[in-house]
């Protein structure tokens, strides 16, 4: 088990500042949000939008936030399973971890529409770019999981499963890395590929391509990945979770936002235009 060897070699305390331990979980947050404003930067030039480095560094701010607010409150709400409700000051404790994907893209699509209209952008174009960046930031967040521990999948016996330490004495899937390459990895090439086109798609195309293809990977990765254990599999199943549910609603979504896309076939634009002098979207 070549994998499990790697994995007991690593630390999930990348380094020590005096008393504070320094994470890799919270670098690979900060190293999400930056490759992403990166990515954002690039794209944008190419499609030769009128953003300036200021307009993509605010709109990243307000995401950021909106990522970590949705994140915790989704998780709280959805699988705390009422533990909060008896411990309301552990709902603030983000160093005990409890994020949840679902409620960071909810949080982000607000804190970025928030940005949007404060700078007066284009909230379509803007939400294109934010999702071509989001799947490095996904990449690097489910690496951090690996290294932590947690949410590991269903036993297995083959050559990359790994043991973990609070996942009993068998070997599991690195679910993890599955979600890590294809959340990650796969939808990244695939929108970043898709972004190369001149002139761009139309606006809503990247948002519905990363809407459906991370809800079809994320219920895919999780038949072999444990569900959270406060919450167990759902309905009376062996094998739905809340993960699935959560990412169905993203597939239908996606696909009535390409639908509507492809009819309403919208230019990508930065800043909006001043009222009457033509479309802004």
């Amino acid at each position: 088990m070549w994998l499990n060897d790697f994995y007991h070699s690593l630390n999930p305390i990348a380094f020590m500042l005096g008393p504070f331990q320094v994470r890799w979980y919270g670098i690979a947050y900060l190293l999400g949000f930056v490759c992403a404003g990166l990515v954002i930067a690039r794209v944008s030039r190419r499609w030769r939008l009128d953003l300036t480095t200021d307009d993509v560094l605010s709109v990243m701010i307000d995401v950021a936030v909106g990522v970590i607010v949705g994140a915790r409150i989704f998780y709280v709400v959805f699988y705390g399973a009422g533990y909060y409700l008896e411990h309301p000051l552990e709902a603030f404790a983000l160093n005990q971890g409890g994020m949840s994907f679902h409620g960071g893209l909810a949080g982000a699509l607000v804190g970025g529409a928030i940005a949007c209209r404060r700078w007066k952008l284009s909230t379509l174009t803007v939400a294109d770019l934010a999702v071509i960046g989001a799947p490095v930031g996904l990449f690097f967040g489910r690496c951090a999981n690996f290294v932590n521990g947690e949410l590991w999948g269903k036993e297995t016996m083959l050559p990359w499963g790994v043991m973990f330490p609070t996942g009993g004495a068998v070997y599991r899937h690195p679910s993890q890395l599955y979600e890590a390459l294809l959340e990650g990895a796969v939808l990244f090439c695939v929108l970043f590929a898709l972004s190369r086109r001149r002139p761009p798609r139309p606006q809503g195309t990247f948002i519905g391509t990363f809407l459906v293809l991370y809800g079809v990977f994320r219920f895919l990765v999780e038949f072999v990945r444990l569900p959270d254990a406060q919450l167990g599999y759902l309905l009376g199943t062996n094998w739905l979770t809340m993960g699935q549910v959560l990412s169905l609603p993203l597939v239908v979504a996606g696909v009535v936002v390409l639908v509507l896309a492809r009819r309403c076939d919208r230019s990508q634009v930065g800043h909006l235009e001043p009222a009457g002098d033509g479309p802004t979207a």
